[in-house]
């Protein structure tokens, strides 16, 4: 339907004679041809909708904008995977154990459809802390530095309920069974580096979730060899199990 407002100024426009009709003694008068009176008023009506457009300004854009594009997939590590986090996980980056070329997983009994992966980059961009505990092996205190574990796991979309299930598997097949309130509580590292210097594989690397036990109260009066029964050195799978 035509605007009341094009309306009258097609019909001020007739009565002038600035249009004219052959049925009213003008010429080509749009409001005695129907065909050509549609056509002005639609250019009528076109000019309104721009300009009453205009006048709201950017408040009303003429065009929506398109839809923001879905977010980027996970990326999936640029070097050498570290660590491998699997199980109730709601971000992924690779995709099953390949009995093959994952000898390692396969042969520990790792199975999984989909998990998320960790390179030494990935760690590295996360916020760092640091400890200085004392270690078990020599009795010395020693700097430990890396992200807090309890990051890493949130990353990777695992659930944030405290009873969540973390089992930490080392590259010897020893595996730690905790919490992820205990590694909250904790404050668990997921440590990159012992006094400055990467972790390295064949010590206490590439990586080692550890604590420091003398900031625990029900670990401090303890032995200093009972002190460090929840961290495995060379932490290279993390099993995330959900509970109800």
């Amino acid at each position: 339907m035509m605007s009341e407002a094009a309306a009258s100024v097609l019909r001020s426009r007739h009565r002038a004679g600035a249009l004219r009709s052959s049925a009213c003694g003008q010429p080509g008068c749009v409001w005695c041809r129907p065909r050509l009176f549609i056509v002005f008023a639609n250019v009528m009506q076109k000019r309104e909708f721009l300009a009453g457009a205009l006048a709201l300004g950017t408040s009303a854009p003429l065009f929506a904008a398109p839809s923001a594009a879905p977010s980027a997939a996970p990326v999936p590590p640029a070097t050498t995977p570290l660590v491998t986090v699997s199980g109730a996980i709601g971000r992924h980056n690779r995709g099953p154990v390949d009995p093959a070329l994952d000898q390692l997983l396969h042969k520990q009994l790792v199975q999984f459809d989909a998990a998320y992966a960790f390179d030494f980059g990935m760690l590295a961009r996360m916020a760092a802390r640091t400890v200085r505990p004392t270690l078990e092996y020599d009795a010395k205190p020693h700097t430990l530095r890396g992200p807090l574990l309890a990051d890493v796991l949130a990353s990777t979309g695992a659930p944030a309920n405290p009873a969540t299930q973390v089992l930490l598997r080392a590259l010897d097949g020893y595996v730690v069974a905790t919490t992820l309130g205990t590694v909250r509580e904790y404050r668990f590292l997921l440590a990159t580096h012992l006094d400055d210097k990467p972790l390295a594989l064949g010590g206490l690397g590439p990586l080692w979730a550890v604590y420091d036990p003398a900031k625990i109260p029900a670990l401090a009066g303890k032995p200093l060899k009972e002190q460090f029964t929840l961290c495995p050195w060379g932490v290279y799978h993390i099993q995330i199990n959900a509970v109800s």
